[in-house]
């Protein structure tokens, strides 16, 4: 079985800073597109960032220039830093990822974890 647990969330005051993970474990083979999703309250989930296994990325244009995704393929770890947070980036944040694994292939998503700036 296949879990993916974020960590990183909390408060922080507009203009601040945060960096989520997101590790994958589990009888893992291999694990193609990972991505960051958000949910705010009273909106539709919205893609923020997502990467494939081979580094190309893709943003939200909301978060163009202000959030930075990485991953370490060795350790199955997915990273979203993020810089100049606004109150409008207050949401949870859930990743997920495109994984080949002992069932097979089928995406997989964590739990999320909640961010919120606000003064």
């Amino acid at each position: 079985q296949v879990q993916l647990v974020e960590s990183g969330g909390g408060l922080v005051q507009p203009g601040g800073s945060l960096r989520l993970s997101c590790a994958a474990s589990g009888s893992i083979y291999r694990i193609y597109n990972m991505g960051w999703y958000r949910q705010a309250p009273g909106k539709e989930r919205e893609l923020v960032a997502s990467i494939t296994r081979g580094g190309d990325t893709n943003y939200a244009d909301s978060v163009k220039g202000r959030f930075t995704i990485s991953r370490d393929n060795a350790k199955n770890t997915v990273f979203l830093q993020m810089n100049s947070l606004k109150p409008e980036d207050t949401a949870v944040y859930c990743c997920n990822a495109d994984v080949w694994a002992a069932p097979g292939r089928r995406t997989y998503w964590g739990q999320g974890t909640q961010v919120t700036v606000s003064s």
